[in-house]
């Protein structure tokens, strides 16, 4: 089954994103970050819903916080940590008045970026202990799947960008590729969540063989976010015929896996994503 995000569309309401994907289409759509919170957005989505026949999904940064900040599973911060968990438990909440069956988050960091830092340059900043970080992220990771038994809660894999690994001198991110992956399942059973634009950036980055990796960590996940990018940085580009991703998907049987589109462009190119994707499901 293939969602699209509705990130793909730039809208301050929720509501508008929905009416243009739905408009052009897309009758499954991951609800994701990039809209502002205002009353009454969750009976628009139940209208929605209704109205267009539609299934959701959630993701990370949705539904909008009343004031921005940057969600960290791992901050050593307990202001952080505990505005993450209750922003959490608001998605998980939603999740299951929407009747969505999967929610994903991100993998915690070893630091706490300000919130007009992400998807861009980092500045260097105070690194937390890797061992306290790990523990208070498998920590949360439980008391989120102890506040639910109706939605299924994956971790979605970060990326770690040449820059900010120039920046740092170092990885600050958890799960960014099969080593750390490894890693943390071995301290806490969790759901993968693979974004496949991440990790091939952060192959790139790390040195590692994208090919490799993914066979690695496909077979584990039965849920992938799909975009394409330079290999330097995740820009969030529409999937082509001539796409690496798309080349390195044909080897794996994905039938039976969720997949969501974060395409940030036109509508066209967006149609023209899932077509390619939906044929490799033949």
């Amino acid at each position: 089954m293939i969602f699209v995000s509705s990130s793909c569309v730039e809208h301050t309401k929720i509501k508008d994103s929905i009416l243009e994907l739905a408009s052009n289409g897309f009758g499954n759509i991951e609800l994701s970050g990039g809209t502002e919170y205002y009353e009454n957005y969750i009976e628009d989505l139940l209208v929605l819903k209704k109205t267009f026949n539609l299934r959701y999904l959630i993701h990370n940064y949705f539904p909008p916080p009343k004031e921005h900040f940057v969600l960290n599973l791992a901050s050593l911060n307990n202001k952080i940590y505990r505005q993450t968990i209750d922003h959490y438990k608001k998605s998980i909440d939603l999740a299951e008045e929407l009747d969505t069956f999967k929610f994903g988050l991100h993998a915690g960091f070893l630091f706490d970026p300000g919130a007009k830092e992400i998807g861009k340059s980092i500045n260097k900043s105070i690194i937390y202990n890797r061992e306290k970080a790990i523990n208070r992220f498998c920590e949360g990771l439980l008391i989120l799947q102890n506040y639910t038994s109706k939605v299924k809660i994956y971790v979605e894999n970060n990326v770690i960008s040449f820059k900010n690994f120039t920046n740092f001198r170092l990885n600050p991110f958890l799960l960014t590729n099969f080593e750390s992956y490894l890693e943390l399942k071995e301290r806490f059973d969790f759901l993968l969540l693979l974004d496949l634009a991440h990790l091939k950036v952060s192959c790139n980055t790390l040195n590692l063989n994208f090919q490799y990796e993914l066979e690695k960590l496909l077979p584990l996940s039965n849920y992938i976010h799909i975009s394409d990018n330079n290999a330097f940085e995740d820009s969030n580009k529409f999937i082509d015929r001539n796409s690496q991703i798309l080349k390195a998907l044909k080897d794996f049987d994905i039938k039976d896996k969720t997949i969501t589109l974060e395409i940030y462009d036109t509508i066209y190119n967006i149609q023209y994503s899932k077509k390619l994707l939906t044929d490799l499901y033949k």
